[in-house]
C-alpha cells in the first residue's frame, strides 16, 4: 500500500497481452511482487479502492472522501453524453433504479446477470446493454463501488457495503480544500510541475484552479519557483517545486543501474509530453494504430536504465505455450550497446518471464 501512496494511484487497463497494467506497474518497483497482497488491499483490507483519475485507477481509500465531489459532476456529464443516452433509451431512470434495487435486494452483481433478464418499461424493452450502462453510471457517480473482479470483469456493490464505515464517516471536503489537497499531493509526487501537469495528475482540478493554487502559495511560500532545463532540446521550462526539493534530492538514493521495463501505462509514461522532455523519450501507445501503420509494436515497453530511458521492446505472451516472445527491441540513438548492458536486458526479460509464467523466451536476430 506504502507504494500506491508514493505513487498517487495506479493505473488499471483491461490489455492482457502480456500482463495487466497495475501488476506491471507494481511489479516494476517491487521486487518479489505478489499479486494476491494487491487483491487483499482491494477486496479484503479495502484500503485501496478503483475508480477514475485521467483513466480507471486503483487510489487510497483514505482519500475516498474527495472522489464524492466528483460524483454529481460525473452524473451531470454522463447524462449530456450522447452515447450514453442512446444506450439507455427514453427512460434511464428506469433502468437505473432497478439495477440499483436488484443489487441492493440480492447483493453484489457483474454486468453479465443481467444479459439475459429483459424487462419491460413503459411499452419499450431494454436488455442486459442498459443495465451495464446503468451499472457503470451508477459506480461512476458513487453510489456502487467495484467490490472485486473475476477474470477482471467489475462485480458491483452499493458503496456502503464496500468501504469501511470510517472511510464513509469522513466529511465531504469544500472547493477550496478539494483544490488545495488535490494540487498539493499531486506535485508532491512530481516534485516539479507546471500548473497544467498538476491539473492533469488526478484530472480533479482545471488547469485554472491548479494555475490560481500555484500563485498563492508561491506567496505563502509554501511552494517553489523553477526553471526546469529539458533534455531533448526544447527551451527550459518554468514550473513550479515543493520547498524542500534540494533536500529530497540530495537524500535520494542514486537509481538502480539495472534495466527495469515500463509499461505503457506506467506512470513514468503516463504523460507523453513531460517524458519527451525529460528524458529525450518520444512515446506512443500503438496499440489502437493500425498494425500496418505501427512503428514499433502492439504493446512496448519501455527500458529504464538509471535515469535514462534507453530503449523499447515489444512483447506477447503466448499463454498457452508458456512463451514470452520477443518481437523487437530499439534502442534510442546515442545508447552504446554494449555486452553488459544487453545482459542486463536478458536479466530484466528473464525476470519479467518468471513474473508472466512463462517458461521459455523466443528472442529475435539482433
Amino acid at each position: 500500500m506504502k507504494r500506491i501512496d508514493q505513487l498517487g494511484y495506479v493505473q488499471i487497463d483491461s490489455i492482457n497481452v502480456l500482463e495487466r497494467a497495475h501488476h506491471l506497474t507494481l511489479f516494476t518497483r517491487l521486487p518479489g511482487y505478489d499479486r494476491k497482497v494487491l487483491t487483499q488491499l482491494l477486496e479484503k483490507r479495502r484500503s485501496a479502492f478503483e475508480h477514475w483519475t485521467h483513466d480507471a485507477s486503483i487510489i487510497p481509500s483514505r482519500w475516498f472522501r474527495y472522489w464524492r465531489l466528483r460524483f454529481p459532476r460525473a452524473a451531470k456529464r454522463i447524462r449530456s453524453n450522447a452515447w450514453w443516452n442512446e444506450r439507455m433509451g427514453k427512460k434511464p431512470n428506469q433502468a437505473i433504479n432497478y439495477v440499483l434495487k436488484r443489487i441492493e435486494r440480492e447483493g453484489s452483481l457483474m454486468a453479465k446477470d443481467f444479459e439475459h433478464d429483459r424487462r419491460r418499461e413503459a411499452g419499450t424493452w431494454w436488455e442486459w446493454k442498459p443495465a451495464k450502462a446503468a451499472l457503470e453510471f451508477l459506480w461512476h457517480t458513487g453510489r456502487l463501488a467495484v467490490t472485486a473482479r473475476r477474470n477482471f470483469h467489475k462485480v458491483y456493490d452499493l458503496t456502503d457495503r464496500v468501504l469501511p464505515a470510517h472511510v464513509l464517516a469522513e466529511s465531504i471536503p469544500d472547493k477550496h480544500e478539494h483544490i488545495n489537497w488535490a494540487c498539493r499531493t499531486a506535485l508532491d509526487r512530481l516534485a516539479f510541475a507546471t500548473p497544467g501537469e498538476i491539473a492533469a495528475f488526478f484530472r480533479a482540478v482545471s488547469p485554472a484552479d491548479a494555475k490560481h493554487w500555484c500563485g498563492s502559495t508561491l506567496k505563502k511560500g509554501h511552494i517553489n519557483e523553477v526553471v526546469v532545463e529539458s533534455v531533448d532540446g526544447s527551451k527550459p521550462r518554468g514550473a513550479y517545486a515543493v520547498v524542500d526539493w534540494e533536500e529530497r534530492l540530495a537524500k535520494s538514493k542514486p537509481p538502480p543501474d539495472e534495466i527495469r521495463l515500463l509499461g505503457p501505462f506506467d506512470p513514468v509514461l503516463r504523460d507523453r509530453k513531460r517524458a519527451k522532455r525529460l528524458f529525450d523519450f518520444d512515446y506512443t501507445f500503438e496499440g489502437f494504430v493500425p498494425s500496418a501503420k505501427r512503428i514499433y509494436g502492439y504493446y512496448v515497453l519501455a527500458i529504464l536504465q538509471g535515469d535514462r530511458l534507453i530503449g523499447r521492446l515489444d512483447p506477447k505472451l503466448h499463454r498457452d505455450q508458456k512463451q514470452l516472445e520477443i518481437k523487437g527491441v530499439w534502442w534510442e540513438p546515442k545508447v552504446k550497446v554494449t555486452k553488459a548492458r544487453r545482459k542486463e536486458l536478458k536479466d530484466a526479460v528473464e525476470s519479467l518471464a518468471q513474473f508472466v509464467g512463462a517458461s521459455e523466451i523466443r528472442w529475435p536476430e539482433m
